[in-house]
């Protein structure tokens, strides 16, 4: 198999945080060369480690080639830089040798001379904060990340202390989010012909990558004040868990016909019969008498006697799995998510494979991470060159053809001009300077997607100039359009839809078919996230498709692939997150039944970014050969990804992934520490000797840095009790904020449990433009909602279109993309084939967008 980026050259610098980067990279094709000095990198001690080796570093550095870099000679990356696409650094060695290498802390700036031997070089930086703003200096650890984004205050149970998320999602998130980036300013510098630099801030990934408060399915909802509880909310019972005769069930009940199945299931119960429970608001406020009897229903029978009866009777229900049995299930083996493989020279584990397949192949490990210079020199008796040299050699140049064939803005007919409240840096793309011009301008997309994962994955490429057109049937709305709560427009819809077009057609009808099969012809990607099956039942298999169009990519995703026993489950988020590991990691340690990841959407827009950067590949690997391609993606395989470390420690050593809580287990002292004030609390993660050595001068104790107490990690882990409780002493009377300055100012990774309206007025999120207002002519106000999450040098921040109403866009599409008449169209629309909105529906012209901080939240 000949992955997409096969061809692309990657040199990573990164040690620690971004390493995924380069590991999902390498899994869609691309040479990744992983350069660490003489000694090895730091991240090669990364707990938790086996028979000496890191399980971390061993499943982020698959794939990819390991040489030596002395940091001490510098013209040894130049002449690697000369040879390269694409170059991922963490901040270690720009932090290191900043005159050697010269690059620009502003990441709009103008390329150093380091650069000028490879004019279309795309750098990727990867740090905690970014490289600008008040915290750019700041050190952060995964904990730290979860308290400041918003994540830690919507997570545990009211009352407690917050629970923070696991281990590994983060780091996972950000590699993912770094890989899009760089792919995008790939594509953009084989438009253009001019390299860009991307910085890439963890905190702003998280902030509105990994479940953001203002964005699709978000919690701030509209921003309405009561959204935001001082305390975590009873999020156990939004999607409520059960004891069964062989462990524990997850239902999800959302639609009304589902209530309405359980309703029956239950032998339609007197007290249950009123409509009113057709509401989730209703049967939640009912929580402590409606559980009771579904918990005594489910009792006596087993995980899989209550998913199979559910799947027959139309209810959402799936098993809660712990890592161990995540491991023995047959789904995963079948369906190839989780392979047997060799980590390290005798070091065998079963470790996911990869995020999705390509054209049928699994794009995910094949080789296990190199040794330290393990390919400085060729093997003895080889022919081949070694890697210094064969990566420094001057990289082959751009066909014109290749420039042209991501997408051909010629054949196009443009969207809406773009609007936007944000400066935007003009681009110097194919279309050169006369105006805006993004890395996916005439690209057509056919958007079939629904729901979080749907409207996530179709908007990344519209916010980037892609054409998307959402293909919509009033008879079967999408569900975020029904997500309304009373209001004119869902907010979601207004996030997850702006920058789109909106088609109305009722594919059912031959006609429907037709115009559908027209637009395919003419488009580059089309997307899908139905029950496997269902778009074959549609008449649009796959493989017809292709056949129709051999330059489509085709994505289609579901909850747990279309391989496997488990290919038919109903899949929502919650039920993927029991199923795959991740609720039971996620839940305090010492109640199993108390799960904590009810408040998230987790991994719906991750894994909308997982199928984006694939895409991205594929369009590359287009721009070359002509040939689209088929991408598959099950969101379970996301998770399982992110949850890598705990599966293969477990499948090493059975028993070592249990739920830590907030205590690191191989760090101290961590965790979450209250503060003054009510339900105030702050995150601190002493990982090294050297922040143990700050934390004493911080708090007033510098003769216990050098107490055999606590001198060493492992020390500090015996007496992790004793460590703790300075740490809470000292924090007993600072606010979050101040204790988190203090301590960072320090060099100790701290930070404050934000609440999402805090992150409106956050000095380092304000001083990088993270949020922008978003208009829409059915709000009543402005929507905060994501401006950019990299920042890059050329490519402009994304356009603020509103999002369409329901065949808002049915007329126009039709006349300039198949040439039909007015008259054609209104017969359609009359015989209920196309769907338009009449122009006495049709909203006012948006006003002009509010600055941020003029709608009060909280």
């Amino acid at each position: 198999m000949t992955f997409p980026l096969t061809g692309i050259r990657v040199l990573d610098l990164t040690d620690g945080l971004g390493e995924s980067c380069g590991r999902y990279l390498a899994d869609l094709g691309a040479e990744v060369v992983r350069a660490e000095p003489p000694g090895g990198s730091r991240s090669r001690s990364a707990e938790p480690r086996i028979d000496g080796v890191s399980i971390p570093f061993a499943l982020r550095n698959a794939n990819k080639r390991g040489i030596t870099l002395d940091p001490e000679r510098p013209e040894q990356l130049r002449a690697l830089v000369r040879g390269v696409d694409i170059v991922v650094d963490s901040g270690t060695v720009t932090t290191d040798s900043p005159a050697a290498l010269n690059l620009p802390v502003n990441p709009r700036a103008e390329l150093p001379d380091l650069l000028a031997g490879n004019p279309a070089l795309v750098w990727v930086s990867i740090t905690p904060f970014g490289r600008t703003g008040p915290y750019r200096d700041w050190v952060a650890s995964e904990s730290v990340l979860y308290a400041m984004s918003g994540v830690l205050s919507r997570s545990g149970t009211p009352g407690a202390v917050p629970l923070l998320p696991p281990a590994g999602l983060i780091e996972e998130t950000v590699g993912v989010h770094a890989a899009w980036s760089a792919l995008l300013a790939h594509v953009a510098a084989l438009r253009s012909g001019r390299g860009e630099f991307v910085d890439v801030s963890a905190f702003e990934t998280v902030v509105h990558g990994f479940d953001p408060g203002f964005g699709t399915q978000g919690s701030a909802a509209a921003g309405r004040s009561e959204d935001f509880p001082r305390g975590r909310p009873a999020a156990a019972n939004f999607y409520p868990v059960f004891r069964c005769a062989d462990g524990y069930v997850r239902i999800c009940l959302l639609a009304r016909r589902q209530w309405r199945c359980m309703f029956e299931w239950l032998g339609e119960p007197a007290e249950f019969a009123d409509p009113a429970y057709d509401t989730i608001p209703a049967r939640f406020a009912a929580a402590d008498r409606l559980h009771p009897l579904i918990g005594a229903l489910f009792a006596d029978r087993t995980r899989d006697e209550l998913v199979a009866e559910g799947a027959r009777r139309g209810v959402p229900v799936g098993g809660v799995h712990d890592v161990a049995e995540v491991l023995r299930l047959d789904h995963f083996a079948v369906s190839g998510a989780l392979i047997d493989t060799e980590l390290a020279p005798g070091l065998t584990a079963r470790v996911p494979a990869g995020y999705l397949t390509i054209d049928g192949h699994r794009a995910g490990i094949r080789t296990p991470a190199p040794e330290v210079g393990e390919h400085d020199e060729s093997p003895a008796g080889s022919t081949a060159q070694p890697v210094m040299r064969a990566v420094s050699a001057e990289p082959m140049p751009p066909s014109d053809d290749a420039r042209a064939g991501i997408a051909d803005p010629a054949a196009r007919v443009d969207p809406p001009p773009a609007e936007s409240t944000r400066p935007v840096v003009v681009g110097s793309g194919a279309g050169g300077d006369a105006g805006v011009v993004r890395p996916l301008d005439g690209l057509r997309v056919l958007d079939l997607g629904v729901i979080v994962f749907g409207a996530e994955l179709s908007r990344q490429l519209a916010d980037y100039g892609a054409d998307v057109i959402k293909i919509e049937n009033a008879a079967f709305p999408d569900g975020l359009r029904q997500a309304k709560r009373g209001a004119a427009l869902a907010p979601s819809v207004a996030w997850g839809h702006r920058n789109k077009r909106s088609l109305g057609v009722d594919l059912r009808t031959a006609a429907g078919k037709r115009i559908f099969t027209e637009l395919v012809r003419d488009a580059d990607v089309l997307l899908a996230n139905f029950k496997p099956g269902t778009l074959t039942s549609m008449g649009f298999d796959p493989a017809g498709l292709l056949a129709l169009n051999p330059r489509l990519i085709v994505s289609e995703a579901s909850a747990f692939g279309d391989v496997g026993p488990w290919r038919e489950r109903l899949g929502y988020g919650p039920l993927v997150r029991a199923s795959c590991g991740v609720s039971a990691m996620w839940r305090y340690p010492d109640d199993p039944e108390l799960l904590c990841d009810g408040m998230t959407v987790y991994p719906d827009h991750i894994a909308g970014q997982v199928a984006a950067t694939a895409i991205l590949a594929a369009l590359i690997r287009r721009a070359e050969t002509g040939a689209g391609g088929l991408i598959e993606l099950a969101q379970s395989d996301t998770a399982l990804v992110q949850l890598g470390v705990q599966l293969a420690a477990e499948s090493i050593r059975p028993g070592s992934a249990a739920a830590p809580g907030n205590r690191d287990p191989y760090y101290a002292p961590t965790g979450v520490f209250p503060c003054v004030g009510d339900d105030e609390w702050c995150v601190v993660a002493v990982r090294t000797d050297a922040e143990w050595a700050r934390l004493c001068e911080v708090i007033g104790h510098p003769e216990l840095a050098a107490d055999p107490r606590f001198a060493t990690r492992e020390a500090r882990l015996v007496h992790r009790s004793v460590t703790e409780e300075l740490v809470t002493g000292w924090l007993a009377g600072r606010s979050p904020r101040a204790a988190m300055e203090t301590l960072q100012a320090a060099g100790v990774p701290a930070g404050a449990m934000l609440r999402l309206p805090e992150l409106l007025r956050d000095p380092q999120l304000r001083e990088r433009g993270a949020y922008t207002m978003l208009a829409h002519p059915l709000l009543p106000a402005g929507l905060p909602a994501t401006a950019t999450v990299a920042h890059f040098r050329t490519i402009p921040e994304p356009p603020l279109r509103a999002a369409p109403l329901p065949g808002e866009h049915t007329e126009e599409i039709c006349r300039s993309l198949l040439e039909m008449s007015d008259e054609a169209i209104a017969a359609l629309v009359g015989q209920g084939v196309l769907q338009t909105v009449p122009a006495e529906k049709r909203p006012a012209v948006t006003a002009s967008p509010l600055p941020l901080g003029s709608v009060a939240i909280g």
